[in-house]
């Protein structure tokens, strides 16, 4: 038998499949292993309030690294292990390069706040896939640079979804030498990150609050954000429908998303004897 302790999943393109469901097989699958023993945590880029139709999916899944690595919550206790957010002078300089390109706004924090008539066309940005999810569980405020201006704040993530891949580019030349991370995401979104925050350094916190060793730990994966995630665990695994790169800088590959690649990750390599 092989010696992980526990289970990374990233949500988008991992553990939901392409119709944002956790399929019922990979609910089971998550079950056997919390049953045996195994932690099974969720690192993910959404914030919490954007969970929250899929945690009562998932009761005996205690921890959750959210918003890239900002956050890490355990659910049993309904605390706060370890945060760090991007102060407001972050955010003001966020803001002044979304408005210059025109992009999509997206504050991540105890709640999820957009702009109302930019979600009206996600599309325009790349994010039509979330257009739904954003309508049901997403603030929706008038004009989001007046919003902040009138709730000045630290947040856990700020994602700037642009119209294409160019005025991606200028955003991140324009964030240049503010030592933010700043991480690809979706067709055009740049995910803004306080220094040194990442799904890396997020999981890496869990651990040291469990006492486990990273090398107990299979990270499990399928874009860029989840690169640190991938290189800081002791298994990395990329989804059937990660990027090439993806898959090559990964230990192993299972099924896809919609073919319940995260069950097979479990069986074969949380509970199974494969390493």
């Amino acid at each position: 038998m092989n010696g992980y302790q526990m289970i990374a999943f990233d949500m988008d393109g991992t553990l939901l499949n392409s119709q944002k469901k956790i399929t019922p097989a990979t609910r089971e699958m998550i079950e056997r292993a919390i049953l045996a023993g195994k932690e099974v945590i969720l690192s993910t880029g959404r914030c919490m309030a954007e969970l929250q139709e899929y945690l009562p999916q998932l009761p005996g899944l205690r921890y959750v690294v959210s918003a890239s690595g900002a956050l890490v919550y355990d659910r049993k206790k309904r605390r706060t292990l370890y945060t760090k957010r991007l102060e407001e002078p972050f955010v003001r300089k966020l803001l002044e390069a979304g408005r210059q390109e025109d992009a999509m706004v997206h504050f991540l924090t105890e709640e999820s706040i957009v702009q109302q008539d930019q979600v009206d066309h996600m599309d325009t940005y790349g994010m039509g896939i979330y257009q739904q999810l954003f309508q049901r569980l997403n603030r929706k405020v008038e004009n989001i640079y007046a919003f902040y201006e009138e709730n000045p704040r630290p947040l856990e993530k700020l994602n700037l979804y642009h119209r294409t891949l160019e005025s991606r580019e200028r955003t991140r030349e324009r964030l240049k030498g503010l030592g933010l991370c700043l991480v690809d995401a979706e067709l055009t979104a740049l995910e803004c990150s306080a220094p040194g925050v990442t799904k890396g350094t997020g999981l890496l916190k869990l651990c040291q609050c469990l006492g486990m060793d990273p090398g107990e730990v299979i990270a499990v994966g399928d874009a860029d954000n989840d690169r640190d995630m991938l290189k800081v665990a002791g298994l990395s695994i990329a989804m059937g429908n990660a990027r090439p790169a993806i898959q090559s800088l990964c230990d192993r590959v299972v099924a896809d998303c919609d073919h319940d690649g995260c069950a097979e990750a479990i069986e074969r390599y949380l509970l199974g004897s494969l390493s």
